[in-house]
């Protein structure tokens, strides 16, 4: 009974030691991860497409980065070509150019967030929640203005009616079926925006804290 008694107090020291850590950590690893998230995308496809026609039975795949284009990008610009529709590397060169800039800067946010426990940075983070938003609806834009802007010399042009091709899914192009699906890098910013929302929601409940 006496061992009982002297073990009961440092048994509930530790346990609310281990609560204080939990509290104060709890909400700053939202925001860790949500960093870690967003620079590991950077080196990520975001979106791929794949083109099926008859004389490409093994399909045309082209893998979009935030920064770069890879796959059989010239192989779908020869086609693109002949129904009037501008290069793939022509599209979005503006957002190409600031997308590794703007994603670091993403990820610092997220990081100041989880160093510096103040609900201003928490709420600064929103950003964080809304870009993948943000490259989801710019991708749409692009698609349209592809499918939209066609060069009317071109050999195809008559044959082509103003089409936009799916940001995700199955459409058709001519005789080209075109299968569009996100991907890795894309699902790590969701990831990093739904850790950035959980951190948000917890820093905002709890008490305004310092440090």
């Amino acid at each position: 009974m006496t061992g009982i008694t002297v073990r009961a107090p440092a048994q509930a020291g530790i346990s609310q030691a281990i609560a204080r850590v939990v509290a104060r950590i709890g909400d700053r690893i939202p925001f860790f991860l949500a960093a870690a998230a967003l620079a590991l995308s950077l080196s990520l496809p975001y979106w791929h497409m794949t083109l099926l026609a008859p004389q490409y039975p093994g399909g045309l795949r082209v893998w979009i980065s935030l920064t770069k284009l890879t796959g059989d990008v010239q192989e779908v610009n020869g086609l693109n070509h002949y129904i009037g529709m501008m290069k793939l590397e022509d599209a979005a060169p503006f957002e190409r150019a600031i997308a590794p800039y703007g994603v670091l800067a993403l990820a610092l946010v997220a990081l100041l967030a989880g160093l510096l426990r103040r609900r201003w940075t928490a709420l600064l983070a929103i950003l964080v929640v809304i870009f993948p938003l943000v490259f989801v609806a710019d991708l749409q834009y692009w698609l349209w203005y592809f499918g939209h802007h066609l060069d009317p010399h071109a050999a195809l042009s008559s044959a082509i009616r103003p089409f936009t091709p799916p940001v995700f899914g199955t459409g058709r192009v001519g005789q080209f079926v075109v299968e569009t699906r996100f991907d890795s890098g894309l699902y790590l910013a969701v990831l990093a925006a739904a850790s950035a929302l959980v951190g948000i929601i917890a820093r905002l409940r709890g008490p305004a804290q310092r440090g």
